[in-house]
């Protein structure tokens, strides 16, 4: 083993290479740091910097039960601290000839036991090769997070200077929002928030934004912790805050221009290197005319260290401004004030109020006993009459759904579900392909019956693993329906419930939806525009994604659970998430059930267009206009950008008018103005395209 590091030692050595090593010793279980010193004396040249001469690697030795609890880090001599490895490993390892370069090809957070080799480490090593005199005590400082779970040593430790040192990414501004971080010396635990201070610098669109600004979008007080199931286990953590007082009170503030809450989420999108795919869904619910989460990349500072970009946004919660229902007081327990609101989600986790319950009804193709769980998410502390009538109301869809009458308007599904939200949580879910969809993270929310009462589908959330970027249960085909996951994966112990199979034995719903799809598929999904969408954001991100890959080198190596092969640049990411949805778009759009036609869709279905519709949109030679309630059209005319009007001529009927257009009119966006007996009518802008 020692011959092993020593040439470890010996390949990673230039003609300039200096080496000093120290023995180690027992860690402690006791959740107390050790330093380990090394003594760095006649080194020369003394000053060590990232361009000619500078600390190249450290090499460690470890024994130990269980090196995941493990925290090391290098400490300069002055005080100057780099993470070196954290989480990392399993029970029964340790680490044998293991050694922390900044051009290692692959990283310590993604290597098995022993966990020999050169490895790119947490931190950035080069932080420490800043102009210091490097001869004096430098320290291997060492935690063992859990005490009395794990026992071990460090054999030995070495540190090498030469003249390749470690280089630097010295953030200092950014075109994103900042967000600085100070957890006054703790470390951020999953549960419960810890008190920390927050200071947003924002000079808003165009502007620079430097480090060293004033704290001009929020300079205040936080209670923030790691958030997240399965993603609690990446390095890059997402955080959950809400904003304070000075007393530690919750403290409504709005955070970049979103409206003012106290409740935020911080969402690393670890394993999304495109790190739009939860903004890109956000964002098409929003287009849809559903609430979703508000949001805005930033770029991350914690405790003065550069952690990346990240996406800020509303947490789903039920307020005027976000999840908009009543809010339950606890005197609301008779009549219509019980009736609502309540936020309810499927999950695996219990969540924290631990109101919870199973569902009569096993998901369909269920391979050993798994069962649909329901959390309560509001009200926080609910009273027992609140969380036995949200139950038995959800209780009462789900049978109704499975009933004989099930598509019955007056007491069937129609009586307890909002059509139109399930109809679009389904579209978005399926275009999306997202993994954890129908299953996880899976939110509905139920008003006042007053106020409309019946459930409705969303906010969509959780959706960093859609859009082909799993490895599992189908994930990344482009074909086939995605709630019928049990197909694949049926002894998975989350499985969709149900409800989406039954809802599509209904020949009106199913109609419903094909509507739906027409109205969406040139419009909100269009792939053109989605395209372009893709594209703006990566250039948003040009230099906030030069940033976070920067320190986490995750480009063109395989994170949970991305699919083979890995794109080797952002672009490529950004091209591969726009060919997948191409290829998604294509299926849905022939497999998408149902027949359309707008002029008989019923009455009593989301169907029903509020709105005019125009189809196709974009169009080429004619276009179709479907009118809410049958009104008559006259004649129609379209506006160019510059005000002037061309008549259209009405091949179809007043009930159902088809356009054509000119020969000549150009590419582009017009104005459709329809004429009806009651006057003018204007709808929202279409566009002529080839």
């Amino acid at each position: 083993m020692r011959a092993l590091f020593a040439t470890l030692l010996f390949s990673a050595s230039t003609s300039l290479a200096q080496t000093f090593t120290a023995a180690g010793g027992m860690i402690p279980d006791d959740g107390a740091p050790i330093d380990f010193p090394i003594e760095v004396s006649g080194l020369d040249p003394a000053s060590i910097d990232t361009v000619a001469f500078g600390i190249q690697s450290v090499c460690i030795e470890v024994e130990h039960t269980w090196t995941r609890d493990l925290d090391i880090r290098l400490v300069a001599p002055d005080g100057t601290t780099v993470r070196l490895l954290w989480e990392t490993g399993y029970g029964e390892t340790g680490f044998s000839g293991t050694c922390f370069r900044h051009d290692a090809m692959d990283a310590i957070w993604e290597s098995f036991p022993p966990h020999t080799g050169n490895f790119f480490p947490i931190g950035q090593l080069g932080s420490v090769n800043n102009g210091q005199n490097a001869n004096g005590l430098w320290h291997l400082r060492i935690l063992d997070e859990v005490p009395g779970f794990g026992t071990g040593s460090l054999t030995s430790v070495a540190i090498t200077f030469s003249d390749e040192p470690a280089p630097y990414f010295n953030f200092r501004h950014s075109d994103l929002p900042i967000v600085s971080i100070n957890t006054l010396g703790e470390t951020i635990p999953n549960d419960p928030k810890i008190t920390a201070y927050m200071g947003i610098i924002d000079n808003g669109p165009g502007a620079l934004n430097e480090l060293t600004d004033p704290f001009n979008g929020y300079d205040g007080y936080i209670g923030i912790e790691t958030r997240g199931n399965s993603s609690e286990q990446f390095l890059k953590k997402s955080y959950g805050f809400e904003t304070r007082d000075s007393l530690g009170e919750d403290l409504d503030a709005p955070l970049l221009g979103m409206p003012e809450e106290s409740d935020w989420v911080l969402i690393a999108n670890n394993s999304d290197k495109s790190l739009l795919n939860n903004a890109l869904t956000f964002d098409l619910a929003q287009r849809m005319d559903h609430y979703a989460p508000r949001w805005r990349n930033v770029e991350v500072v914690l405790n003065g260290e550069y952690v990346g970009v990240y996406l800020l946004v509303e947490k789903i919660k039920r307020d005027a401004d976000r999840v908009d229902v009543a809010k339950l007081e606890p005197a609301d327990t008779l009549g219509d004030d019980l009736t609502g609101g309540y936020i309810v989600k499927i999950d695996w986790a219990q969540g924290t109020n631990l109101i919870n319950w199973e569902s009569d009804f096993a998901p369909p193709g269920a391979g050993n006993g798994q069962f649909i769980r329901f959390l309560l998410d509001h009200p926080d502390e609910p009273l027992p009459a609140q969380a036995a009538y949200i139950q038995a109301y959800v209780d009462s869809f789900e049978h109704a759904l499975a009933g004989a009458a099930f598509s019955d308007t007056a007491i069937g599904f129609r009586h307890f579900l909002d059509e139109r939200s399930a109809i679009d949580y389904f579209l978005l879910s399926e275009f999306a392909r997202n993994v954890d969809g129908y299953r996880q993270s899976t939110f509905f929310h139920k008003d006042k019956d007053s106020n409309g009462g019946e459930l409705k589908l969303g906010p969509v959330w959780d959706f960093d693993l859609a859009y082909g970027n799993a490895n599992y249960c189908g994930a990344t085909d482009t074909a086939g329906w995605h709630y019928l996951f049990a197909d694949l994966c049926n002894t998975d112990q989350n499985l969709p419930p149900f409800w989406w199979g039954r809802l599509l034995e209904d020949p009106a719903y199913r109609d419903s939806m094909r509507c739906r799809w027409e109205s969406l598929r040139y419009t909100v999904l269009d792939t053109v525009r989605l395209d372009a969408w893709c594209d703006s954001m990566a250039s948003t991100l040009a230099a906030g994604q030069q940033h976070n890959f920067s320190i986490w080198r995750t480009l063109g190596t395989f994170v949970w659970p991305n699919p083979l092969p890995v794109p080797e640049t952002y672009a490529g990411e950004i091209q591969e998430l726009k060919d997948w949805m191409h290829a998604r778009w294509l299926w849905l759009d022939q497999n998408i059930p149902g027949t359309c036609d707008f002029s008989t869709a019923r009455e009593n279905t989301p169907s029903r267009a509020r709105t005019v519709v125009v189809f196709p949109n974009p169009f080429q030679d004619r276009f179709t206009v479907r009118i809410p309630g049958g009104t008559l059209v006259q004649r129609g005319a379209l506006m160019e950008m510059t005000g002037r009007t061309i008549a259209l001529q009405n091949t179809g009927s007043p009930e159902r008018p088809e356009f054509l257009v000119p020969r000549d009119l150009a590419d582009g966006p017009y104005v459709l103005r329809l004429y009806t007996a009651a006057g003018p009518l204007h709808v929202s802008v279409v566009s002529k395209a080839r």
